[in-house]
């Protein structure tokens, strides 16, 4: 018996003005596979990344999560049905601790929002203090978000989309401008809790070592379509992804 993917993408499109971002692009991720979206800076990763989260309305196509279409649906309510997201840009609450940026998101999944404005120092506290622990920032629990290292609010930013107990996560350049060591850490520690969970993961990411170390399957965007998808061996041989993307990496 076919298992059925967890997330299906069928020749997306999407144009700003004159220019094809991303030209009839089809995926297909089954549950617990972490897969990788690389491609030359403007391939259109990003911009794939948030049609698949409702940043972005597509101009053709649709999406499938759970043989659901969510392709037309506010980034809110994909979130709610199972898809966490992290963005190049670090997105947490400066002003708030560590702790309670966790607790926000804990507390929004529940639909308990409108607790936010009263007892937000009580509620989900244990939940939330597990989800550091497993990022390894407990001891900053206390700690205001905007005293943190940029290594450590990749790190929160992870707990957040964590929160949301996600059947998919999609991270969009979990390490940049991370230092080297830093990179691999956080990425074989968001690997190791993901499967641990049978979590589904699609991320962009232009370090090639963390892409060849964390990814089961590659898929290459140049110029908005896909020119290779594969294992990541398969990747790094193609004559194609070589020419284009890899270089002297390959």
């Amino acid at each position: 018996m076919v298992e059925t993917p967890l997330l299906e993408v069928r020749d997306v499109w999407k144009a700003f003005g004159g220019v094809q971002a991303v030209a009839g692009v089809s995926l297909t991720l089954p549950r617990g596979e972490v897969r990788a979206l690389i491609g030359p800076n403007g391939a259109g990763k990003t911009t794939l990344l948030n049609l698949l989260t409702g940043q972005l309305a597509c101009d053709g196509g649709v999406v499938l999560f759970k043989r659901e279409r969510i392709s037309g649906l506010p980034p809110e309510r994909i979130w709610r049905r199972g898809i966490s997201r992290t963005f190049q840009v670090t997105a947490t609450f400066a002003s708030l601790t560590v702790l309670e940026n966790v607790q926000v998101a804990i507390l929004s999944h529940q639909g308990r929002s409108r607790d936010l404005f009263s007892r937000t120092g009580r509620l989900a506290r244990e939940a939330a203090l597990d989800f550091l622990k497993r990022v390894g920032l407990e001891d900053q629990a206390e700690n205001v978000c905007a005293s943190l290292s940029f290594g450590d609010l990749k790190r929160l930013e992870l707990a957040i989309a964590l929160a949301n107990e996600p059947e998919l996560l999609v991270l969009d350049e979990p390490t940049a401008g991370m230092a080297p060591q830093e990179r691999m850490d956080l990425m074989a520690l968001a690997v190791t809790i993901v499967r641990d969970r049978a979590v589904s993961v699609l991320f962009t990411e232009h370090d090639m070592d963390v892409v060849f170390a964390a990814a089961e399957r590659i898929m290459v965007l140049h110029q908005g379509r896909v020119i290779a998808e594969g294992t990541p061996q398969a990747v790094r041989d193609d004559p194609q992804v070589q020419a284009i993307y890899l270089g002297g990496l390959a």
